[in-house]
């Protein structure tokens, strides 16, 4: 157990009084618990003090609003309560704290896309160096040690349990994905960060942030807030946001490593050369010249690598161990994953892609790949941002010989409905399909595909589930796309 004061919380009523858990759910509330009742989207947590009371919690963490909500609960008890301005913030504070130690090295990427990639590949460099390291984000917690987490960027219980644990299971060094959700809500504050990245900014979760602005500076307190003025920052700097990127982090002190094809890029990308089944890179670091070949597909691939290389150099590795190490960089989960091969030479691709920007650039860069005709699947998510749709259907048709148009994760809304939308938004193309369910629409898909051909099935990436409603259907693209290739060749 830990007092109030150890956790650094004064109590505006109460006592000092011994803490044996956190809890930010009234149902995971045990005797002795600290009570988060934080401000939501529609409901206060303030709502469920009482039964956080009832349940045996000793303190409650509130913000004014949530005080004056419970005023007549708390005035009834003797209960400690912490008071904060942004009690999200006094959270995440308190749970560092209260786990403990973290692994040693952690640095953190934002964007709107790449963020997996990059965390992906500051893992594995780490793990060619004979590091203990791990990546954790979308795609959960891998490398040295695994778990599973529900969200990008975990709430602060989470988190620092899940950090706490790392630790304690030999892990040394922790690459992290920051949403602009948990950037927003304050989910990274209390995490020590040897260094930041920052991949690109372009339209997504609006329906949450509701302007550009304001989701832009909830990616911005990874550099404004979190990371500390010696921290280091490694910026694209040819996204178009990238200059003003690092001149917020130059004006707070940081030191920035500019990436990218820019002049002043420390890390710059010179050449690039594509194949089949890779690409070789040219790039200069402060100045000198050198080269590696990437066993990826896709040229952005290229600016994700050189940003995880960024991170790990910036985090303390030796610049040639990390250079000679990419060579050894495999493909990250769902993105950009060769799902399978039809015996014709057609190859199927499985990538993440799910904003206008992501999926444009995706068939951009496997173009330089593909000989012949590219065949691209899309679709959109329900009960999110309702403004990429068309864009959506716009960016594939824009990109793509043919399109299909397929269901996503619909949730609540009608299938129909958005599908129809992504449709409105397509230009001319050599065909246009709108195929409702999925399966079908992945076998239809291969079943285009000719000698020098590639398909691409963006959307869902590393996701083994769809969303239908508040059912979770067993659906993972790169499965399919094995199972309708083999039933096209006739080996099922």
């Amino acid at each position: 157990m830990k007092t109030l004061t150890a956790l650094g919380l004064t109590a505006a009523q109460g006592r000092d009084v011994p803490i044996s858990s956190l809890a930010v759910d009234s149902r995971d509330v045990t005797p002795g618990c600290l009570f988060a009742a934080l401000p939501g989207a529609k409901v206060h947590g303030a709502e469920f003090i009482q039964y956080a009371l009832r349940m045996g919690a000793v303190a409650v963490l509130t913000d004014g609003a949530g005080a004056r909500i419970a005023a007549d609960v708390l005035a009834a008890s003797d209960v400690a309560l912490i008071v904060a301005q942004d009690p999200r913030q006094t959270l995440a504070q308190t749970a560092s704290l209260w786990f403990g130690a973290h692994p040693a090295t952690v640095v953190a990427v934002t964007g709107t896309n790449g963020k997996t990639s990059v965390s992906s590949f500051c893992r594995q460099i780490w793990e060619v160096l004979g590091l203990a390291g791990v990546n954790l984000g979308t795609t959960g917690v891998e490398g040295a040690w695994a778990y599973p987490l529900k969200h990008t960027t975990p709430e602060p219980i989470t988190l620092h349990r899940v950090m706490a644990e790392a630790a304690a299971n030999g892990v040394t060094h922790v690459a992290m994905e920051a949403s602009s959700h948990g950037l927003d809500q304050r989910r990274l504050d209390g995490v020590l960060l040897a260094a930041a990245g920052f991949t690109n900014f372009t339209q997504d979760h609006l329906d949450y942030h509701e302007t550009f602005g304001a989701y832009f500076a909830a990616k911005m307190g990874l550099f404004t807030r979190v990371l500390a003025e010696d921290g280091v920052a490694v910026v694209n700097l040819d996204d178009p946001k990238g200059p003003e990127v690092a001149e917020i982090c130059t004006t707070r002190g940081q030191e920035v490593i500019g990436v990218g094809r820019a002049a002043d890029a420390r890390l710059r990308l010179t050449g690039q050369r594509f194949d089949a089944t890779g690409q070789e890179l040219l790039f200069t670091w402060q100045g000198r010249p050198h080269h590696a070949r990437l066993a990826l597909i896709g040229g952005f691939q290229a600016e994700n690598v050189l940003l995880a290389a960024g991170l790990v150099i910036a985090a303390g590795a030796d610049p040639l161990e990390v250079f000679a190490a990419l060579p050894q960089l495999g493909t990250v989960r769902g993105r950009m994953e060769l799902a399978a091969t039809r015996t014709n030479g057609a190859a199927v691709f499985v990538d993440y892609a799910h904003t206008p920007d992501a999926v444009q650039t995706a068939l951009r860069a496997l173009r330089p790949h593909v000989m012949g005709r590219i065949v691209a699947i899309i679709g959109a998510g329900g009960d999110r941002d309702r403004a990429k749709r068309p864009l959506m259907g716009a960016a594939a048709t824009e990109c793509a010989d043919s399109v299909i148009v397929t269901d996503d994760n619909p949730r609540s809304e009608d299938p129909a409905s958005i599908r129809a939308a992504v449709m409105a938004g397509a230009q001319s193309c050599d065909s246009l399909l709108e195929v409702a369910d999925r399966a079908e629409a992945i076998l239809r898909g291969i079943d285009m595909l000719q000698p020098g051909d590639a398909l691409l099935i963006a959307g869902k990436g590393h996701e083994s589930g769809q969303i239908i409603g508040d059912t979770v259907m067993p659906f993972d693209d790169v499965e399919q796309a094995s199972v309708a290739v083999a039933a096209l060749e006739g080996r099922i």
